[in-house]
């Protein structure tokens, strides 16, 4: 264990045989005064960023939908009704929601006769790039430095994992897919540069393992495994050497944070024991760490996400929620239709109701993470006041795979550069890129001309009619 003078660091780490668990934010991690306090409570108040890919566009981008309000509300400004429509779920955050709509997501069209047909391919490395992706099915893939790269390269370095990609879909295909395009494209949503895509992580225990430094061989993690063993057994005593030094608010939060981390440790086990029993499984091929169900999956990754920044060990997630093309049923949306079947509507009312239902369903999911978020305090806020999510989808319509007025929305409010509650409707023709040009500059990279296929900021104030 670290320490720092008579105060406990940021930084400060228990350490074991395999295993490294930073900690949360103490009381006594903020002495009142001295370069130590300013130097802490700067990175406590450094803004969590949170990019979420929602493949396949939304039911309410079509045009019956837009007319029913499936997914941006009928009216624009601030006390917007969210209905029945796929954003409801959101009703009890409608104060920390910020539905900006009418933005285009041009970069993922088709500029040639090579690219039609090709949406499902470009979709995802435009999503937070809004640069085009060039047209090859071999290594020498390109398209632009993602938002959450760009952020972790300014103010992502003094964390020990920069940042974390996550996905629920299996996206480890190489090679080319279809219509001339690498399999990378539509596999990962992280760009560290133009040319260098970042894989995403599927297996939760993965995830776990590199938060909390489950070193030693692969041999030794499976050993202990075997026994039943948490991380935390090997941290006895500096657990309770360290729990001499605190106060009694800053023991009961090792103690909170602590059993967080035991029980996500159990839930893992569990799922793995479950898909190791030689029972069928829904997803077979999988591995064991996944659940095959999409709702327990989801939930385990936000999970781990809120224990990553409970202890800063990182500030950065992207999460890829679904893959193109997949046809993945979602029984919790009570519709029967693969994915991306449902997608395909045409122009039947009945089928675009039932995919704004599995739209519905996936952004149902949310409010179990923004709940754990509003109720951690970090300092005198809640991580949810000190987290951006961006929310959306590069394609608008799935049934034409169009990519003019696409889903977003935006969660939290980054530390106060967003005050929720309203709907902003951009003018037509409006790129994306504007919005995610704007946010970037409230988060501090107001020295950026420009991002994507941008053409400007977008406003944030006045909203427009």
């Amino acid at each position: 264990m670290l320490l720092t003078g008579k105060h406990l660091s940021r930084r400060t780490v228990l350490r074991g045989l395999g295993a490294t668990i930073a900690l949360p934010l103490f009381d006594s991690m903020l002495p009142a005064r001295g370069v130590f306090a300013k130097t802490a409570r700067r990175a406590a108040d450094r803004t969590r960023l949170i990019c979420i890919e929602q493949v396949h566009g939304a039911a309410g981008c079509s045009e019956f939908g837009a007319s029913q309000h499936l997914w941006n509300p009928a009216a624009v400004g601030r006390g917007f009704d969210l209905g029945s429509g796929s954003l409801s779920p959101l009703t009890p955050y409608q104060d920390y929601l910020t539905i900006v709509s009418n933005t285009d997501a041009r970069m993922a069209e088709a500029f040639t006769p090579a690219e039609v047909g090709g949406d499902h391919f470009r979709s995802s490395a435009v999503m937070f790039t809004h640069a085009r992706p060039k047209l090859t099915e071999g290594s020498d893939v390109r398209v632009g430095t993602s938002m959450d790269q760009l952020y972790v390269q300014r103010f992502g370095q003094d964390t020990p994992i920069p940042s974390m990609q996550l996905s629920i879909e299996p996206v480890d295909q190489s090679g080319g897919c279809a219509y001339g395009y690498a399999c990378v494209y539509t596999d990962t949503i992280s760009w560290a540069a133009p040319d260098e895509p970042l894989p995403m992580i599927r297996d939760p225990r993965m995830v776990f393992e590199q938060l909390f430094g489950a070193g030693g061989t692969p041999e030794q993690r499976a050993r202990r495994r075997a026994t039943d063993r948490s991380i935390l057994d090997m941290l006895t005593e500096q657990m309770a050497g360290l729990r001499r030094q605190l106060g009694a608010s800053d023991r009961q939060r090792l103690d909170q944070y602590a059993s967080n981390i035991r029980e996500i440790e159990q839930r893992i086990a569990r799922i793995e024991a479950r898909n190791l029993s030689g029972e069928q499984r829904e997803l077979p091929g999988a591995p064991a760490g996944v659940p095959d169900s999409f709702d327990e999956h989801v939930k385990i990754m936000f999970d781990l996400q809120l224990l990553a920044f409970t202890s800063d060990t990182t500030r950065v997630f992207s999460f890829k929620l679904g893959r193109d093309g997949s046809g993945r049923v979602y029984p919790g949306s009570g519709v029967d239709a693969g994915f991306h079947n449902a997608s395909h509507h045409g122009t039947a009312e009945a089928r675009i109701r039932a995919f704004g239902e599995v739209n519905k369903y996936h952004v149902s999911l949310l409010p179990y993470f923004l709940d754990k978020m509003k109720s951690t305090m970090e300092g005198d806020a809640s991580l949810l006041d000190k987290t951006l999510i961006v929310y959306g989808s590069p394609m608008a319509n799935g049934n034409n795979h169009n990519h003019r007025n696409c889903p977003l929305i935006l969660l939290g409010r980054g530390n106060g550069i967003l005050d929720g509650g309203v709907h902003l409707k951009a003018d037509d023709g409006t790129p994306m890129a504007n919005v995610m040009l704007s946010l970037m500059h409230k988060l501090g990279l107001d020295d950026m001309p420009s991002f994507g296929d941008s053409t400007g900021e977008f406003s944030f104030g006045a909203p427009t009619a």
